[in-house]
């Protein structure tokens, strides 16, 4: 019978055996030491003995998985944030495709995709481990090309070709040349998602591009002082809103659906809905019917109203067109006193434009106000923290937020409508008769200016909508032709713009996820640079 140190120190000397290549390679790529020890404490220690003596302790893997370079270990973490990445990405995909699926199922609008992309979450997710991958490799391999170019071996080269050297020994050149690793978008399919994307990462380059220009006084000066009052985010929406209204009016397909319902289901007064006393077995003009109609009036130049009631015997009180004359049950009931057919669309049973305006406010703006409510007041409860420690500031400046971007929408929306009314009778019906639709949407957007200080993050967004609808209607009309792969290219511009100025001035990054993602992207771990600094400035002065 063998004794308890015996068996000890035979299973001491199993686990000093040599460990296959292939083992070691799986163990490197599968875990970090520091994960392998959380995980050998929260679940191997826990695990059957048999189970604890065949599994190696975390100094013993620490040491058999530990690369002889620093170069190998920096390789080897690079290669597993990838892999993580890739899987992390397809479950996810694949975890959406079936909640989506069922949902669809569950509503009796499942759809049969027919020559679809194959291997389409493969490629998205295998896209982005591949460019996580490239971009940490090649931040390190021009950090090193660098570094070596600056040594005073390398002064012949230096001398010999003093372009080259200016350009990979500058402080920016690990930054920008990491981001040809943006070319491996090209590897996910080019659809919609590209195309966001790419559009998403140019927005955000152009919004750190223009923090760190402004904040090195290159714009307006480097105090906050020397900038216009009245210049902010805020004036991305009168453009946005101009073109997006002259979108959903002409272009409809190259218009963000979701962004259509909204608007549409929050205009009263202007989009008049089936009464419910109306017979269902007569027609009835849609939302988009009167959209439609408005279009062609706008080229026919806003022709005036002839009321059926009045001229009860003439059969061409409307304008010739297939989209006007489904406006039938709406124009026939229409005031008298109705001035313009386009007023007899929009607010058939009152003439006056203003009054329509004024009752429009009354009827929008409290539903408006519920919604941004229950939104802003669900993302505000996350801030518990926040709201416990001191309340009345908190609510204040939650309810501040929420009263500015209702009166926003609700006079964006109006507006945009209203406008349509406006320009009729201040106007000549021949003067920009289709623009007018921009000029509205430009009138709508100017209200961004109440919700100036809150609302950056949805300029940006409305910003973006309204660069994919441009694109599309560029290439719908033949204004420009669509370069392939184009949407790549701007990625890698976009992501070159974000890593010089992430480089050059951390703190015009802004958001502390952006922060930590770029921090990611360089392999230099989850960290915040900004709040690390801020935390070490904090500490130096306790010790003062």
């Amino acid at each position: 019978m063998s004794s308890p140190s015996s068996s000890a120190g035979s299973s001491g000397s199993s686990l000093k055996k040599p460990i296959d290549p292939i083992t070691r390679t799986a163990l490197r790529y599968t875990l970090s030491p520091r994960e392998y020890e959380l995980l050998h404490a929260y679940l191997i220690s826990k695990a059957p003995r048999r189970v604890q003596k065949q599994t190696p302790s975390p100094p013993r893997f620490d040491k058999i998985t530990k690369s002889t370079s620093e170069s190998g270990d920096y390789n080897v973490s690079a290669v597993r944030a990838s892999l993580r990445v890739f899987v992390g990405l397809l479950v996810g995909l694949k975890g959406l495709e079936g909640v989506m699926r069922r949902l669809e199922k569950g509503k009796g609008e499942v759809k049969e995709v027919v020559g679809g992309v194959k291997y389409k979450n493969t490629r998205i997710a295998g896209s982005f481990a591949l460019m996580l991958l490239a971009h940490r490799l090649l931040h390190r391999f021009f950090i090193r090309l660098r570094t070596s170019l600056l040594e005073e071996s390398a002064k012949p080269f230096r001398r010999r070709n003093p372009g080259v050297t200016k350009a990979l020994t500058s402080r920016y050149t690990p930054a920008v040349g990491a981001s040809l690793a943006g070319f491996f978008l090209g590897v996910s399919p080019a659809d919609q998602l590209r195309m966001t994307i790419a559009i998403y990462v140019f927005s955000k380059g152009l919004e750190f591009g223009y923090n760190y220009l402004a904040a090195e006084g290159y714009i307006w000066g480097k105090e906050k002082k020397d900038r216009p009052w009245w210049f902010g985010s805020w004036l991305i929406m009168p453009l946005a809103c101009g073109q997006l209204l002259h979108a959903f009016v002409f272009d409809r397909e190259c218009f963000p659906e979701s962004y259509g319902k909204f608007i549409l289901q929050r205009s009263p007064e202007y989009i008049q809905f089936r009464p419910k006393d109306y017979p269902s077995t007569k027609a009835w003009p849609g939302t988009f019917d009167i959209v439609d109609a408005l279009a062609e009036l706008s080229k026919l130049r806003w022709p005036t109203f002839v009321s059926p009631i009045l001229f009860p015997g003439n059969k061409n009180t409307l304008p010739k067109g297939r989209a006007i004359q489904k406006m039938t049950p709406l124009s026939s009931s229409a005031h008298p006193g109705t001035k313009y057919t386009s007023c007899a669309f929009l607010h058939p049973h009152d003439p006056s434009c203003a009054r329509t305006y004024l009752k429009y406010w009354l009827a929008a703006f409290p539903p408006i106000l519920k919604f941004f409510t229950l939104v802003y007041g669900g993302f505000a409860l996350l801030a518990y923290k926040s709201l416990l420690k001191d309340p009345s500031p908190f609510v204040n400046r939650v309810s501040k937020r929420i009263l500015k971007a209702s009166i926003f929408i609700t006079g964006a929306i109006g507006t945009s409508w209203g406008s349509i009314c406006l320009f009729n009778n201040t106007l000549p019906r021949s003067m920009l008769p289709t623009q007018r639709w921009f000029l509205g949407g430009m009138l709508g957007g100017l209200w961004a200016y109440v919700a100036r200080s809150e609302e950056r993050d949805n300029f940006m967004y409305s910003f973006r909508l309204s660069v994919d609808s441009l694109y599309k209607v560029g290439k719908k009309r033949r204004w420009w032709r669509g370069l392939k792969n184009g949407d790549v290219l701007v990625f890698v511009m976009s992501l070159a713009v974000i890593n010089f100025v992430y480089e050059g001035r951390s703190e015009a990054v802004v958001g502390g996820l952006n922060r930590k993602l770029a921090s990611m992207m360089r392999g230099e771990g989850w960290v915040d640079v900004c709040a690390r600094k801020k935390s070490v400035v904090e500490e130096e002065k306790k010790d003062v």
